[in-house]
């Protein structure tokens, strides 16, 4: 049947319509906070590349941890700074770095919420890159060896998901080999598996200091031109052991997430980056967009597109929305 019989608009004509037929949804239980970590105590500092979000110290993380579960946020990402950079980033792998610190503090103060760590090297290096470089190139295999002890350090403080970033080849297997040969076969892994060298990576970048020094991350991270590459990427970590997969950034990337998702069963994450947050935080304060609006819009294609799990800046701000009614 075609038209005047078939009216599209009919079930679109309220609210109580719309809803009723609305395919997609957004919840708390989707998303994921990330938070950044520096050492010492009673720190709450705001991020200037970040408009609204703070670096914390693992004291101030506890606080900010109960108010996300307040809010009805399950999980939170873990990405530590140091100020102890070295050419391997040993600092990461220290079980009195400042992740671990506040992954023992959280275990304790809020055992409710579930503990991701970013596993990478990057914030850590004198560098910037996510490996141990040998001749200015990051040697992929010896940088294995390097994520294995900083995920057994990892693990041993509470982390419940292991989340590798650096796209290295093996990564997955290696610390899903070292966890078990420990005694952490229950400890999860979130494998950044289809992670881009995109340029909206910049805030992030300068708000953990990690810029690298020499050269750029293609080498490693993906071509932003390539979408079959990812199914091959995804499709070696679920092979290895991962147990939850991720697509990196998620805007630009919408088409990736859904191919993903079609393609395989494990659960998908997106990570909406930190340059597609300050794009819409700063047309937001010109008055340019309705920035509650396009943040809505923005996590609804996420979810639309077929990531099943979220990391946001915007998810306390979200789920302050959803609390609030």
């Amino acid at each position: 049947m075609t038209f005047p019989r078939v009216r599209h608009r009919r079930l679109r004509q309220n609210e109580q319509f719309r809803s009723l037929v609305r395919e997609t949804a957004v919840s708390s239980n989707d998303l994921v906070a990330p938070l950044f970590l520096v050492a010492g105590s009673g720190v709450k500092k705001p991020i200037s590349s970040l408009v609204g979000q703070n670096y914390f110290s693992p004291d101030t993380a506890i606080e900010e941890a109960k108010l996300l579960r307040e809010l009805g946020i399950n999980a939170v990402l873990l990405f530590g700074l140091c100020d102890e950079k070295d050419e391997v980033g040993s600092y990461a792998c220290r079980d009195d770095a400042v992740v671990q610190q506040a992954t023992e503090l959280l275990k304790r103060e809020v055992p409710s919420m579930l503990i991701m760590a970013d596993l990478c090297f990057c914030e850590y290096t004198s560098h910037g890159h996510c490996g141990v470089v040998v001749n200015e190139k990051v040697d992929n295999d010896l940088t294995l060896m390097e994520l294995q002890k900083q995920a057994l350090s990892l693990a041993k403080a509470g982390v419940d998901v292991i989340a590798p970033s650096g796209m290295m080849d093996g990564m997955v297997l290696a610390i899903r080999q070292c966890l078990d040969e420990n005694n952490f076969v229950d400890t999860a892994i979130m494998s950044y598996a289809a992670k881009y060298a995109s340029a909206y990576y910049g805030p992030f970048r300068e708000a953990v200091d990690s810029t690298p020094s020499f050269g750029n991350r293609k080498t490693y991270q993906m071509d932003p031109a390539n979408g079959d590459e990812a199914l091959r990427e995804v499709a070696s970590d679920i092979t290895e052991g991962a147990d939850i997969v991720m697509v990196k950034p998620a805007l630009a990337y919408l088409d990736v997430i859904w191919r993903v998702k079609q393609t395989f069963s494990l659960p998908l994450a997106a990570y909406n980056v930190s340059g597609e947050y300050a794009m819409i935080k700063a047309a937001g304060a010109k008055g340019l967009i309705d920035e509650n609006a396009v943040i809505a819009e923005t996590l609804l294609s996420i979810k639309r597109a077929g990531a099943d799990i979220i990391i946001t800046y915007f998810a306390k701000k979200f789920a302050a929305w959803q609390r609030a009614g």
